[in-house]
């Protein structure tokens, strides 16, 4: 089976201490899952267990036909088929997997604390701490805790305070080893990382755990690309990373909003700008906004930490990025509102796309979940089309929301498993994901079957404007 290739020569482990030869994972997400696949596929001597209390999820992870895993990314079942079997094991048996491993993956979810202190804002640590009290119950043997999930700074320090407390002689050692994935190209990101970034305590057991987890990088990555740091600036770099990459998204969305009152172009002025090598032309694709797990999670909590530094003119710098994304997924609902002779009721509204981006399963913090919803008070009928998303999660998400009733939600919004009868009858087209099928479609019979006047409103500016306007459609892009 053919792996996900990587540029770097692999590389031998450090001779003068024990390789390690069993690894757990608590947490088979969209994190978990795919990294310990690449894991598993590079050191087929090392055990690797991916542990996950949702037995379904884990059925899922094991189920023969490959097309069901639970997390859909472009060549994860390629490793996973590879691995699976031979050295890499999916299970519900969690303490099983803890007191037989040598080193342990932290990879559970740190959503936004939604009560108390910090509410909206701050990191819910509460599943990092029930995974370190489960460790500190369970282990026997020392082992070697690696931080994978996004936390905030100073976590070591409390994982470390329960797992040192337990009295049963075990030693510990923390190690912070965030992820730099982006979905859709998590798979490539594995294979060939810009850096795997690794921070531990300065001591020399400290300095000992971080060669160990080099040692297991160091099989298909670059020793230079490898960084070791202070446990805190590792923690710190990936909320951080986050916040610079988000920042450029806003700043950009901010520029289209300028262009389209002043007739520039906003995908030449990102052009023009992206040319300058100072600043590049990654993440300056004006969009409705950004999504997924990371980006507005992380810069909550950057926020959080700021006001409680009493760091307030940072925290109001960084929190005016998330300002800048909530703004930008009004004004588009606004607009096919006022576009649309400023009443939706009873219209339907067909949305191309709900993951929050192309090549991925994941809605955590769509845009097109707050359009929809934006559009849902209006009294919009909606009709979703997305090639990866189920019905059942689209439902959940807009039910999260908790804006209206379950049975109010499912009178609103409606999905489709064919493109095409999502878009007949409809008065207005959303495009909400850049689906590089959405190029591919008839749009000349996608037009004939709709209500007339017949408007497109690109969200991801995916469709040529154009050629769309010559068949007859009525056509608004972002920034343009």
């Amino acid at each position: 089976m053919a792996q996900v290739e990587a540029t770097n020569n692999q590389q031998p482990a450090t001779n003068n201490q024990q390789k390690i030869k069993s690894i757990c994972c608590i947490g088979a997400g969209y994190v978990g899952g795919p990294t310990m696949a690449v894991m598993a596929q590079r050191n087929p001597d090392i055990k690797v267990t991916v542990v996950d209390l949702n037995k379904q999820r884990i059925a899922d992870w094991n189920d023969a036909d490959l097309s069901k895993l639970p997390i859909f990314e472009p060549g994860l079942d390629q490793v996973v088929e590879e691995a699976r079997g031979r050295n890499l094991f999916f299970s519900t048996e969690v303490d099983q997997a803890i007191q037989e491993a040598e080193m342990i993956f932290i990879s559970v979810n740190t959503p936004t604390k939604t009560y108390g202190k910090g509410k909206g804002m701050a990191a819910d640590l509460k599943y990092i701490e029930l995974c370190a009290r489960q460790i500190a119950e369970v282990a026997t043997t020392d082992k070697i805790i690696v931080e994978k999930s996004t936390l905030p700074v100073k976590t070591a320090q409390a994982i470390k305070s329960i797992l040192d407390h337990t009295g049963n002689g075990v030693k510990f050692q923390i190690l912070s080893n965030p992820e730099f994935l982006a979905e859709g190209t998590a798979m490539t990101d594995l294979a060939n990382p810009d850096r795997v970034l690794i921070g531990g305590e300065q001591t020399l057991e400290g300095k000992k755990a971080i060669q160990a987890l080099v040692d297991v990088y160091a099989t298909w990555v670059a020793k230079s690309q490898i960084l070791t740091t202070n446990i805190w600036s590792s923690e710190l770099s990936k909320l951080v990373a986050n916040a610079f990459l988000a920042q450029r998204v806003s700043s950009i969305n901010a520029i289209s909003e300028l262009c389209e009152a002043t007739e520039a172009n906003v995908e030449e002025v990102a052009k023009a700008i992206g040319m300058d090598s100072r600043i590049g032309p990654k993440f300056l694709k004006a969009s409705v906004g950004f999504g997924g797990s990371c980006f507005q999670k992380d810069i909550l909590n950057l926020v959080y930490i700021a006001k409680s530094l009493g760091l307030n003119q940072v925290a109001d710098y960084w929190e005016q990025v998330i300002l800048m994304n909530n703004h930008q997924r009004n004004r588009f609902a606004n607009n096919i509102v006022s576009t649309l002779y400023n009443t939706v009721s009873g219209k339907k509204i067909a949305f191309l796309g709900w993951a929050f981006k192309k090549d991925t399963n994941d809605t955590r913090e769509s845009a097109a979940i707050y359009v929809a919803d934006r559009l849902m008070d209006e009294r919009a009928q909606i009709t979703v089309y997305d090639p990866k998303v189920t019905a059942t999660q689209m439902q959940g998400d807009i039910n999260y929301l908790n804006t209206r009733s379950e049975s109010e939600n499912k009178q609103y919004l409606e999905t489709e498993t064919d493109p095409y009868k999502a878009l007949e009858g409809a008065h207005a087209i959303a495009v909400l994901t850049e689906w590089d099928e959405f190029k591919t479609y008839n749009w000349q019979t996608i037009y004939n079957n709709m209500s007339k006047p017949a408007f497109v409103f690109d969200g991801r500016n995916v469709l040529d404007k154009v050629e769309l306007e010559k068949i007859g459609f009525i056509v608004q892009s972002i920034g343009k």
